[in-house]
């Protein structure tokens, strides 16, 4: 299906580009937490790979994509080794970085979609996976970096949801027999855009009913 959405050049492009940026954001983070190059590395590899590689082990897609193709191991490879010696630059577009990172969210949420309906799994089960490959390497990158992962997070503006929304129109698509590349396209559109006017407008879930909790909002 993916093929025939995307021809495997283009679609190739498309995952080495959102690792890219993933793997910027995984640099970025252990810059901030004072990690040596392995550390960085390490953060760039989970964040960029950790959610394709979570999705192919649970629909038995093995080994993952991420050890048959070397480019998808040496590109965040190259993003810390961006990141290690410019990082004060790359802090500076961090917007520009933000606008990419919203970009591989709406295309690995679409992509995990199909790939894991591809291999057998339900329409629910599908988008499930959809949202975990798109959002699962910035968990991992969180928790290996001792911080509570930014989806969970009250004071973040909204990352998963605009992920889910891609995800669904995805399984509806397949519902109607409409998944193509107009369509597919148009779910990868609504997630990034839904993306960035969360981070413009600062969107954010809401909290419990009559919470009695005093927390504050943590300054990034």
């Amino acid at each position: 299906m993916l093929q025939e959405l995307f021809t495997p050049s283009v679609q190739h492009v498309l995952d080495l580009m959102g690792i890219f940026v993933f793997a910027i954001s995984g640099a970025l983070l252990a810059v901030r937490k004072n990690f040596d190059a392995f550390g960085m590395a390490v953060l760039a590899e989970v964040t960029a790979l950790g959610g394709g590689m979570l999705r192919d082990l649970i629909i038995g897609a093995v080994p993952p994509a991420a050890f048959t193709d070397l480019g998808y191991f040496v590109t965040p490879l190259i993003a810390t080794a961006l990141v290690f010696f410019l990082h004060p630059q790359v802090e500076r577009i961090q917007v520009g970085v933000n606008v990419f990172d919203a970009a591989g969210l709406g295309l690995f949420c679409v992509t995990g979609t199909t790939k894991a309906y591809e291999y057998g799994l339900g329409l629910t089960a599908s988008a499930g996976l959809g949202l975990a490959t798109a959002v699962g390497g910035g968990v991992l990158r969180d928790v290996l970096a001792n911080e509570v992962p930014s989806l969970l997070r009250w004071d973040r503006d909204l990352y998963a949801v605009p992920a889910m929304v891609g995800a669904t129109m995805v399984v509806l698509c397949i519902q109607f027999d409409v998944l193509n590349a107009a369509t597919s396209g148009l779910a990868v559109v609504t997630a990034f855009v839904l993306r960035l006017l969360a981070m413009r407008f600062h969107w954010r879930a809401p909290r419990a009913w009559n919470r009695r909790s005093q927390a504050v909002e943590e300054t990034p």
